[in-house]
């Protein structure tokens, strides 16, 4: 039995060592998107202020890609009409670039700020200028945005996953 101990360990020591290789060979973890979180469907409600006053909205949003690409799109309807907020942002780091558009109102232009994991912040230019703020987890998240220029002040939601 001795001999049989003797004759396999330095195969059995040598086939742990390769292994050891393989397991102990540390792996580069890849940190997720901030943009990961969004992906998927969400619905909830809200408020639009006009310059003829405020609305309740009921809004629902959608959120495509995943990685260093989001694309956005933010659709609510409230008694007397509906705003429809599109995006496509790029990310480089925590910085965000892309562009914008608001259907209902035909507004458009450039869209820059950063981006950090729970929360967007959204610099907007063009026919409307202002800002839109993404605070948000796994399972739900808050929209505010200000706009100067337009009959369209301002909108603010809540969503939940759907």
């Amino acid at each position: 039995m001795n001999s049989v101990i003797r004759k396999t360990a330095p195969i059995l020591l040598a086939t742990l060592a390769i292994a050891g290789l393989f397991v102990s060979t540390p792996s580069q973890r890849v940190e997720a998107s901030p943009f990961d979180t969004l992906l998927g469907t969400w619905r909830g409600s809200g408020t639009m202020r006009l310059d003829s006053g405020t609305e309740r909205l009921s809004c629902n949003a959608y959120y495509t890609g995943g990685g260093q690409q989001l694309g956005l799109a933010i659709r609510c309807t409230s008694p007397s009409g509906k705003v429809e907020i599109r995006s496509k942002l790029s990310l480089s780091g925590n910085q965000l670039s892309g562009n914008w558009e608001e259907r209902t109102y035909n507004a458009s232009g450039a869209a820059s700020g950063t981006a950090n994991p729970g929360r967007l912040s959204i610099r907007v230019s063009g026919t409307v200028k202002g800002s839109m703020i993404v605070s948000y987890s796994k399972s739900s998240q808050s929209v505010s945005i200000s706009t100067t220029g337009s009959a369209l002040q301002g909108v603010s939601i809540r969503l939940t996953r759907s």
